[in-house]
């Protein structure tokens, strides 16, 4: 039997939403984001290796759907258009909770993929800036650029977010996102 298989079941019993959620922040599709996450599975553990804890091989698996995805958005010329997504059913105050997360999502799928990636590792991640730096192998400065250009693009393209800081930092409207630097 294959040692890596019974981690590889684990793995995805314990940490499989978890991993499917994180895929679905990068690409923004349930079908691309199941995609990328066998990718990610198979690029992990094609050489047969084992011997890694649950914490390591989620760690790994989680690197190897960041590459995966931003190699292929590298590779791909065009950019797929969102599909349109309604908040329907929603009333009072969680209709406009939602309609904003929506808008949010968009905007946050609609951003380049370096950006996307250092939003998603700094906020979803919660990782310093140097740990952004050190998962896509750029310079710290690079990373705070991306994060600038990306805050700056949700802020220019939802000036009607009443509080763009406050969604993203979970604040009353829940969302993927966390923003935990303060701006200056």
């Amino acid at each position: 039997m294959n040692t890596w298989k019974p981690l590889v079941e684990s793995l995805l019993r314990e940490r499989g939403p978890a991993l499917f959620g994180y895929a679905y922040v990068l690409t923004g599709d349930k079908h691309a984001a199941d995609d990328l996450v066998q990718d990610a599975l198979v690029r992990t553990f094609q050489r047969g290796r084992g011997g890694y804890s649950i914490d390591q091989a989620h760690v790994y698996v989680k690197r190897a759907m960041l590459s995966a995805f931003i190699d292929g958005k590298r590779r791909a010329k065009a950019r797929p258009e969102l599909a349109g997504v309604e908040a329907s059913g929603a009333v009072g105050d969680h209709a406009d909770a939602v309609t904003a997360q929506v808008a949010l999502r968009r905007a946050i799928l609609s951003l380049p993929p370096r950006e996307r990636a250092c939003i998603v590792l700094r906020y979803l991640d919660d990782l310093p800036v140097e740990g952004v730096a050190r998962e896509l192998n750029i310079a710290p400065g690079t990373v705070k650029r991306y994060l600038s250009d990306a805050l700056a693009r949700l802020r220019e393209s939802h000036p009607d977010l009443e509080d763009l800081n406050d969604m993203l930092s979970g604040g009353t409207h829940r969302v993927a996102v966390i923003d935990k630097e303060n701006r200056s």
